[in-house]
Formats: C-alpha cells, structure tokens, sequence
C-alpha cells in the first residue's frame, strides 16, 4: 500500500464512522424537534455556532499563516484549506436556523416588537429584510476568500508559480479585517439578538478568538492522527507542535482577557439594559457552569500549555485540544441557553444530540475534502527548499 493510500485509508475510516454518528445523531435531532421543536432550535444554534465557527476560525488560521507565515502553518495548511472548503456545508447548516427565527428571536415577533420600545429603537438594523440581505453578504465574502485561497493554492501545486504566494497573502491581510467584521455581525445577528436589549461591542472578538482555538485545536488532533504516515511522517516535528501551542496559549489569554474586560466593563456600569445578560449566567445554578468554563477554557489550559514538554508531545498537546474543543461546546452551551431558561440550569439531551449529528456529518465531508489534494502543499518557498517534495 502507498503512502497516500495508508493516510487516504484512515480518513476513509474516519468519514465512514462519522457519516454513521452523525446519521444517528440527526435521526437523534429529528425525533427530538418532534417532541419539542423550541429546544430543537436552541440545541441546533450551538451546534451551529461551534461547527461553523470551526469553519471560520480556519478562515482566520489559513490567512494568518498567509499575512505572516510560520513553520506551523505548513503543516496545517491543507487541514485549514479542506476546512473552508467547508462553507457550502455552513450555507446548509443554517437553514433549520432560518425556519426556527420566530422560536428563536422575539425582534421577530411584530407583536412582541409593538410591546417593547428598545427593539423598536433597534428596528432599523433588526428586522428580517435587511438580516437576510446581511446574511448574504457574510457568505458573499466568505466564498469570494475561500475560492480564491483554494483555487489560488491548487494552482500552486499544478505550476509552481511564484507570484501564488503574494497573490494568497494580497487577499489575506484585508481579508483577516474584513473577515473579523463578518464574525462580528453574525454574532450580533444569532447570538447578540438573543437578547434584544443587550449588547456588547467587544463580543463578536469574543468568538472570533474562541474560533481561532477551536480550528487550532481541530489541526493537533489531526496532524496526530495523520503524522504517521508520509509525506506528513517525515516533516512533522516537535516545533510544530510546540508553535501551534503557543499560539494556543496566546488564544487562550487572548480570550480570557476579553472576556474579563467585557465582564468588568459591564458589571462595575451596573446599567439596566446590560447587567441582565451576566445575571442570567452567574446565578440560579448558571454559576457553576461559568466556573467551569473558567477553569477548563483558562485557567487549567494556560497552565498546561505553559509547560514546553506538553507543547512538543503531539499525544499530550492533543489531550488539551480535546478538552477545549469539549469546553467550547460548554461555553456556548452558556452563552445561548440562558437566554431561555434565566431561573435554573437547563439542560436537554438535545444539546448534545445535536452537536454530535452536525459534527459527525462535517468531519465525514471535511474528510472527504481533505483526500481531494495532497496531505502538504507543493512549491511552498516558505520552507527550505530541501524539505520540499
């Protein structure tokens, strides 16, 4: 068997196992929006919200490496690329959101909106018109940078142009901007709007970094699964993990210095209108899961990855890529349910029924994506030219 067909034969097995679990868990999904349609959506909105945000941090992740460039984006750069190729699957995640917009968003509900004068306020940018006109926008973008980076890169394997590599770093540096203001208004519109009368402007940055982990925390997972096989095998090494760990732990400082700062600013301003949000999340039993998103999206990651020896052994670097990517599923799981359910812990099997059945179906398509082009990219003069192949 090939070098190719031993990598290609893992991701065979790991498409075909997450087709089933994905099946399963949407079959899951389906009988559980039967019973209950309401939770169905929320459930949904933070499957969305961390499979496409896995999306669009890798958009953030592969034009970062192309603005700046870094050994460990080398190695990563398919993985990125295969990621957001994944768009289109993002596009269709987001329909069972738009059927659920009246369960989900009371600026939507005319009835609603003529009772409360802060949405009216807000009525000009929070109405279904221009959000559908925005959402087409964001995808706008997001296909127009995916396209060209992808096309972009497969051509650079087919010619070796030199001229590729400034062209994917022309688009990159204004795209990170213009990327990062998608982000920011996406949120505004699914997560923000939750509750209406909040608001919060350091919030979309809040996810764009918590993005950015959960792609960086996707590529150790599987540059350990494939560094077994070539041409990975060969060129794989500790500095490669050691760079994507440090710059897990920039993230992971990163997002909880926002975090912190968007919740003094807002707490010690004790204002009607935005002190509800945090009060819904620290009491009633929501406190504990916020201690929790404390300790598992902080506290023990900045510790560990502080520690070189972790950062250079892909096998423990991985163990903390697990545990974020399980403690951003918690964090959303806090950001969206209490805008539901403000009086007590809420918790459906839904929440993580659905996580599991978009996920089990976008590994198995990113997978798919991913034996479509060679495991490391060709001609790439960012690295010597005798590691090149």
């Amino acid at each position: 068997m090939s070098p190719a067909a031993t990598w290609q034969a893992d991701l065979d097995r790991l498409q075909t196992r997450s087709l089933i679990v994905g099946l399963i868990g949407l079959a899951a999904c389906a009988a559980g929006a039967f019973f209950n349609l309401d939770q169905f959506f929320r459930s949904y909105l933070i499957a969305f919200l961390f499979w496409g945000g896995l999306s669009m941090g890798c958009i953030s992740a592969l034009m970062m490496y192309h603005a700046a460039g870094g050994n460990w984006g080398f190695v990563s750069r398919r993985l990125l690329e295969s990621a957001t190729r994944m768009m289109p699957f993002v596009l269709v995640m987001l329909i069972p959101i738009l059927f659920g917009l009246h369960s989900l968003y009371s600026w939507t509900l005319p009835a609603v909106v003529a009772k409360n004068e802060v949405i009216q306020r807000k009525s000009l940018y929070l109405n279904l018109p221009f959000f559908f006109a925005r959402l087409v926008v964001y995808f706008i973008v997001w296909f127009t940078l995916t396209y060209f980076l992808n096309r972009w890169s497969a051509e650079q394997d087919r010619t070796a142009d030199p001229t590729l590599k400034s062209r994917m770093k022309t688009i990159s540096c204004p795209g990170l901007v213009i990327h990062g203001f998608m982000v920011t208004f996406l949120v505004i519109d699914l997560v923000m709007s939750l509750q209406v009368e909040w608001f919060s402007t350091i919030f979309g940055m809040i996810f764009l970094v918590g993005q950015m982990l959960s792609a960086l925390s996707m590529v150790v997972l599987m540059l350990l699964l494939l560094g077994r096989y070539e041409p990975l095998a060969s060129r794989l090494q500790s500095k490669h993990f050691h760079d994507i760990g440090n710059l897990m732990l920039a993230f992971v400082i990163l997002f909880a210095y926002l975090s912190y700062s968007q919740f003094l600013l807002i707490w010690s301003a004790n204002l009607p209108t935005e002190n509800p949000w945090y009060i819904r999340r620290l009491f009633n039993g929501w406190g504990l899961v916020a201690w929790i998103v404390l300790l598992f999206h902080f506290a023990i990651p900045f510790v560990l990855l502080l520690l070189r020896f972790i950062k250079k052994r892909g096998e423990l670097l991985a163990l903390v890529a697990a545990g974020m990517i399980i403690v951003r599923n918690i964090e959303l799981y806090w950001t969206v349910e209490p805008a539901f359910h403000p009086n007590a812990v809420y918790f459906h099997w839904l929440d993580i029924a659905a996580p599991i059945g978009v996920g089990g179906i976008w590994l198995a398509l990113f997978a798919w994506q991913l034996k479509a082009r060679p495991l490391l990219p060709l001609h790439d003069d960012r690295i010597p030219i005798e590691d090149q192949y």
